[in-house]
């Protein structure tokens, strides 16, 4: 995994990518180009050499802006003002990955109520109770968007919030999801939960997801 947390200027993409921008405002710009330093930057530690990350402008529009990852690497990237990273890994090891950075704050006025289920709302009272100054709805947000990431790799289909019911446990700094659709098959093992872990500190919520790949896989 690889982090900044300050946009960096003048990062050099390649065509593709800049072209994926071209119209993009400049903070959006920056955003793109400091995450993309981290995932060359986490890329290199595994030996992969640098290469445009760039969707492929396949599938349905929600799943266009999706990069394509390199051949036998999983990864997930995220940016939000104050942070920008990447996490990567050889599909030998782990099958997905997802993760997501978000501002310490509410979410949006009428957000919650799109995000929140019902058998939610105690686990809330709870992360409340034992962190007060925590925002509860952002973290479940967070966490719901790294599940997403790690999931859509895996079936090639939308995840909405209303499908999966996060709970965070509060003293651990993990949560776990229940799907309530079929979740993929990995290893020949159909999923119905997926594991992650969260942090709260310096005004940023950080969640993030890793299925791990078939032991007979890894042993290959």
């Amino acid at each position: 995994m690889a982090e900044l947390f300050d946009a960096v200027d003048g990062v050099e993409l390649f065509p593709q990518e800049a072209d994926a921008v071209a119209a993009a405002v400049e903070e959006r710009r920056r955003g793109f180009g400091s995450v993309r330093l981290c995932a060359r930057r986490a890329l290199a530690r595994l030996g992969v050499a640098p290469r445009p990350l760039v969707s492929d402008g396949r599938g349905p529009k929600w799943a266009r802006r999706a990069p394509c990852r390199p051949e036998g690497i999983v990864g997930s990237m995220t940016h939000c003002v104050g942070y920008h990273a990447a996490a990567v890994a050889r599909d030998a090891s782990v099958a997905a990955v997802g993760v997501d950075a978000e501002p310490d704050e509410p979410v949006p006025e009428g957000v919650r109520e799109l995000i929140v289920l019902p058998e939610e709302g105690s686990v809330l009272e709870r992360l409340g109770a034992a962190h007060p100054d925590l925002h509860g709805d952002r973290l479940l947000f967070s966490a719901e968007e790294s599940v997403y990431k790690a999931w859509f790799p895996l079936t090639g289909r939308w995840l909405d919030f209303g499908q999966c019911a996060i709970t965070p446990h509060p003293e651990r700094g993990t949560f776990t999801t229940a799907l309530k659709v079929p979740g993929p098959v990995v290893g020949g093992v159909r999923l119905d939960r997926f594991d992650g872990r969260w942090r709260v500190r310096n005004g940023l919520t950080v969640t993030a997801v890793a299925i791990s790949a078939p032991t007979s896989e890894r042993a290959g």
